[in-house]
């Protein structure tokens, strides 16, 4: 056992054996941790073509990176295509760095990205080429740092210096590298809340423990600025994993016994916070199939900014169709053509991606201050009056003008 593994800190989320699953005490035994990281400490020696399947990236990006990374990195989707110039991009499981060299041109001298991994040996693939991709961009945006993603809060490099300084021998000097590590992550976390745009991963969180996962999706959550989203690319399987497969490290660090079930894996995302969660790409043919369980690609995208209360501005919303009616992440019944009334908060989340296309939004005829809008009921799933929505001021017994329709008239 490393220093490392002895100290998670008080927020790691990780249980006590006495109250997990019978699944989860298989994933302990197994050590999950160790067999990722062998596993992709060798691959990023050496190529390995079992390692996640083929993806097509876009070869303009490629073309600027070395080819030791592009052989030696490996995914299972590109979530890169997604990202937007200007943005702050967070990449967790950075691998050797593709990806976050590929995201460094989307985003351009404006934007930043920022690669966290815990694999020293992929670390040092990636942190190898930074200054010859920077002269060949004529930029530098690309920062990578050691650290667990389901912890993002604390930054292993920073903690690796103290305890280089404070080795681990007795249960004393645990107890105070505990402290530290809640100290670095309360004054010096690695990514700090509401501060990325977009986090990306590609093939990683299936990685993580089951017993970790609840965390991990609260850290994307907390890291990504309020209207953020994230991208993830991740193997998923049609069926349930069983325990015997589960507990094979050969198949969890090849992304298949971690797989998240399709099904679920938006609802994890829900469940943490997010809305507006989308399929983005699905593989249509299976990865791989281990006995009769299909394994593909699934890219989703979900976004944060829910949050807050909900109060009346008299503002509506028309649902464009081409459904009948469509139900929101919180419960909001929109049905086709209708006026239907709802929240400043939802107004203004509707006014954006990914909503606005299938969406018109139609302001009050009255503004009404924010600070002066009562609360709404979001439940109601009522159909706002058009006295309410008109645009502009109406006139009365107006009548449109004779050439309104051209000189050859309306018909």
């Amino acid at each position: 056992m490393t220093q490392l593994d002895i100290v998670n800190g008080s927020d790691s989320g990780t249980g006590s054996a006495q109250g997990q699953s019978c699944c989860e005490q298989s994933e302990e035994q197994l050590n999950i941790d160790q067999a990722v990281r062998d596993r992709y400490a060798d691959a990023a020696q050496q190529k390995e073509q079992a390692l996640c399947c083929p993806v097509d990236y876009d070869a303009q990006y490629l073309s600027m990176i070395p080819q030791e990374i592009v052989e030696r990195d490996y995914g299972c989707g590109d979530p890169s295509k997604y990202v937007h110039a200007g943005e702050t991009v967070l990449d967790l499981g950075s691998g050797g760095g593709k990806i976050c060299y590929i995201t460094s041109q989307v985003v351009g001298e404006a934007g930043r990205v920022i690669g966290v991994d815990c694999n020293d040996v992929m670390l040092a693939l990636a942190r190898k080429y930074q200054p010859e991709m920077s002269q060949k961009l004529g930029y530098s945006n690309v920062e990578f740092h050691k650290g667990k993603i389901q912890d993002l809060k604390l930054d292993l490099d920073a903690f690796e210096a103290y305890l280089s300084e404070h080795p681990v021998k007795t249960s004393a000097d645990w107890m105070q590298a505990q402290e530290v590590a809640d100290q670095l992550r309360n004054e010096q976390p690695l990514i700090p809340d509401n501060t990325v745009d977009v986090v990306v991963s590609n093939c990683v969180l299936n990685l993580v423990g089951k017993q970790d996962r609840k965390q991990l999706f609260a850290e994307i959550f907390r890291v990504l600025k309020r209207g953020g989203r994230a991208v993830i690319s991740d193997i998923t399987c049609d069926e349930d994993v069983p325990v015997q497969l589960q507990n094979d490290p050969t198949l969890w660090s090849g992304c298949i016994s971690g797989a998240f079930r399709e099904d679920e894996f938006l609802a994890v995302f829900e469940e943490a916070g997010f809305y507006g969660c989308t399929i983005l790409a699905r593989q249509p043919e299976p990865w791989t199939v281990v006995e009769g369980i299909e394994f593909r690609s699934l890219t989703i995208e979900a976004f944060k900014g829910k949050d807050g209360p909900c109060l009346d501005r008299r503002q509506a919303v028309i649902y464009n169709g081409p459904w009948k009616a469509v139900i929101d992440d919180d419960g909001h019944k929109l049905i086709r053509g209708k006026r239907m009334a709802v929240c400043d908060k939802t107004f203004n989340i509707y006014s954006r991606e990914p909503y606005q296309k299938d969406i018109t939004a139609v302001p009050p005829h009255e503004n009404i201050a924010l600070e002066q809008a009562p609360q709404f009921n979001c439940h109601a799933g009522s159909i706002r009056s058009a006295h309410e929505t008109k645009q502009g001021k109406t006139k009365k017994n107006v009548a449109p003008a004779e050439d309104c329709c051209g000189t050859d008239g309306c018909c």
